[in-house]
């Protein structure tokens, strides 16, 4: 059985990743986190977010921005992404992330979720049964309460290359 906190892939950038190939596996439907993962804390959506999400949108896929963040900072994201979102999302909870398949009309088999931490994103996406994919943090520069987690996630992170070796 996999560890709640242990996702299926951990990569260096969701920028790095091989959309295509997820497309031609089967995956139509895309959850993303924001802060961190696609952009720096608060930062808006630069060009190469932009760039992805035009790119993803050819491919063929179907797109969610889940953030706990309130509405103006993710409206403000998504209006420049081109992407559907939900805001205050209760991560690690499920919701956020069943109301994300649903808006894209995908399911469990066919979503994967995207995100730099492990006990919101990885942590919600594997107890709502969605493969996840954890990226390393674009900017180290982060609120107290992340920072602290971040000394967590390493001890989860020395157990998960551990398991998979």
């Amino acid at each position: 059985m996999k560890h709640i906190l242990y996702p299926d892939e951990y990569l260096p950038s969701a920028y790095q990743i091989d959309y295509e190939k997820l497309y031609q596996e089967g995956c139509r439907g895309l959850i993303f986190d924001i802060d961190n993962t696609l952009v720096p804390h608060g930062a808006p959506a630069d060009k190469r977010a932009v760039s992805l999400f035009a790119r993803l949108k050819k491919i063929g896929f179907s797109c969610v921005l889940l953030s706990n963040n309130k509405e103006p900072r993710v409206r403000m994201f998504s209006d420049r992404a081109g992407a559907l979102y939900i805001f205050k999302a209760g991560k690690p909870g499920r919701k956020g992330y069943q109301r994300a398949m649903e808006l894209m009309h995908t399911d469990c088999k066919n979503t994967i979720f995207i995100g730099d931490q492990i006990f919101t994103d990885v942590a919600g996406a594997n107890r709502a049964g969605i493969r996840s994919i954890l990226v390393e943090p674009i900017n180290p520069k982060e609120e107290i309460q992340i920072v602290l987690k971040r000394y967590l996630e390493k001890i989860v992170l020395f157990f998960y290359r551990r398991r998979k070796k």
